[in-house]
């Protein structure tokens, strides 16, 4: 074999090793986040709701990262109210990813975090994460999937109907909502709690206080401000 050979021969051996992402421990700051992390790991559906930086989204994302890297689920689906806007996703440029990508970018930003953009988009461009436009929610069922829904507070009582009933065999569903960044009247999120409680279904609801901030403390000032504001 000439030596021009052996070169050859090694650079065709040495090939780059997929990345194979791992379940990490999520450390729970507060006792509340360690609630939250023991129901969605036991439940099939999950309500948290509380104000800014309590660390809802941070353990939501994680938890479902968890399930998809060690194979429970087969993908992850973001969806999130788009009432804010006030337009329809036909009102913006581009694909589904492009339309709903600003909305989505707490919950992506955290699975980058996480995963590392490489894998991210890997995951994305194969169909491992999934985003998924509350305008077609109607008919869809999602099965071995883990379902992360943001900014549920802004949801009006027939989506959370659609959403939660989309839920199929191996699939796990965490709303997300924030009392107090409200934009609509009628919240179907709190229609909801109040089923929950009325018909005792097996649904946890993991409500976070002022006292779970952690973001920062300036962060908890204020929101101890505008709640103290709000109610007088």
């Amino acid at each position: 074999m000439t030596k021009r050979t052996r070169l050859r021969a090694t650079k065709t051996e040495v090939q780059p090793r997929p990345l194979v992402q791992k379940a990490v421990h999520i450390q729970p700051k507060t006792a509340t986040q360690d609630r939250l992390l023991r129901a969605i790991e036991v439940s099939q559906l999950v309500v948290t709701s509380g104000p800014a930086g309590v660390g809802k989204t941070f353990c939501a994302v994680n938890a479902a990262v968890n399930l998809l890297v060690q194979g429970r689920v087969k993908k992850l689906v973001l969806v999130r109210a788009n009432i804010p806007t006030g337009k329809t996703l036909g009102s913006f440029p581009g694909d589904i990813y492009d339309k709903l990508g600003p909305w989505l970018a707490p919950m992506t930003s955290e699975i980058k975090k996480r995963l590392g953009a490489g894998d991210y988009d890997a995951k994305r461009h194969s169909g491992q994460i999934e985003f998924h436009p509350l305008e077609t929610i109607r008919g869809a069922s999602f099965e071995n999937t883990a379902i992360l829904v943001d900014e549920s507070q802004n949801l009006t009582y027939e989506e959370v109907k659609a959403i939660t009933t989309r839920i199929g065999e191996g699939s796990k569903m965490i709303l997300m909502g924030d009392p107090m960044q409200r934009d609509t009247r009628d919240s179907g999120l709190v229609e909801f709690k109040k089923i929950v409680k009325k018909f005792g279904l097996d649904v946890p609801v993991i409500e976070f206080t002022v006292d779970d901030i952690v973001r920062s403390d300036l962060v908890a000032t204020l929101v101890k401000a505008y709640l103290s504001h709000e109610n007088h």
